[in-house]
C-alpha cells in the first residue's frame, strides 16, 4: 500500500529536481558507503551521531558502578544484594551483545 501522500511527495521531488536542487550534492557520483546492517543503517547513524551507545555499553557502565559500590560496601546484606544485581546485569549484557550482533 502506497503512502497517502505519495503523489504529493513525488511531485515535490520532481519540482526540486527540475530546479536543480539535487545537482552538485556532496558525494555525488561516489558509491554509497558499505554498511553492515542496511535495514537499520540510518537509525544506527543517527544514534551514533547523537552520542548514543548500544545497550550493552550502557549496561556495562551500570555494572562498573555496581562493582564500585560493592568495593565500598561493608554490610553483608547490602553486598549480597549488589552481587545479585551484578549477576542479573551480566546476563542482560550478554543478551544485549547477542542482540547487537
Amino acid at each position: 500500500m502506497d503512502h497517502p501522500l505519495i503523489d504529493l511527495i513525488t511531485q515535490k521531488i520532481a519540482e526540486a529536481e527540475a530546479r536543480g536542487e539535487f545537482d552538485d550534492l556532496p558525494g555525488a557520483g561516489k558509491p554509497l558507503p558499505k554498511v553492515d546492517d542496511p535495514e537499520n543503517a540510518l537509525l544506527n547513524r543517527l544514534v551514533k551521531e547523537s552520542g548514543g551507545v548500544p545497550e550493552f555499553v550502557s549496561l556495562s557502565r551500570e555494572l562498573e558502578r555496581l562493582r564500585s559500590e560493592l568495593r565500598e560496601t561493608g554490610d553483608r546484606t547490602a553486598r549480597q544484594k549488589i552481587m545479585k544485581e551484578m549477576s542479573m546485569m551480566e546476563a542482560k549484557i550478554d543478551i544485549a551483545r547477542k542482540a547487537y550482533r
